[in-house]
């Protein structure tokens, strides 16, 4: 079972030139989500809602060019400053499908490490479409930290 754990969870880590307190209000308020969290630089995220507490909910909307609304939500399951934040991740499509998000800070040689764990995909397209939304997100948000550094 731990195998198929494994195949179907993703992990990407990323280092950033700002302390964690910085990634961390951009994974935790509401302006700066708005501003980073979309599958592409061609979706719009349209709503964020967040409620960041042990047992908080959140719920992001996103907008795709065509139209296509995507549209995830979840629990905050643990809520560490500056350090740890693990939620569940559901899409309004597939609500039985609920998997988990684990982002971990560290600071690292004057700046930020960042992991990001999402584990318990119903199957590797799944992971993959993931994998690929994240990377974009994660990008977005190296690209509002630089921003937020030069002004």
């Amino acid at each position: 079972m731990a195998e198929i754990e494994q195949r179907h969870s993703l992990k990407i880590v990323r280092a950033f030139d700002v302390e964690p307190a910085k990634v961390w209000r951009a994974c935790t308020e509401q302006e700066a989500l708005t501003q980073w969290m979309a599958a592409s630089d061609a979706f719009r995220t349209r709503v964020v809602e967040i409620d960041v507490r042990v047992g908080g909910r959140y719920r992001i909307v996103m907008t795709a060019p065509d139209g296509e609304e995507h549209d995830v939500s979840g629990v905050y399951r643990e809520v560490v400053a500056n350090r740890k934040l693990v939620y569940t991740w559901a899409w309004k499509s597939t609500p039985e499908r609920e998997s988990l998000v684990t982002i971990e800070l560290r600071a690292a040689g004057g700046g930020t490490q960042l992991t990001l764990s999402h584990e318990r995909f119903f199957d590797a397209a799944a992971r993959d479409r993931h994998s690929q939304g994240w990377n974009a997100c994660i990008d977005r948000l190296e690209r509002l930290l630089v921003l937020a550094q030069e002004s």
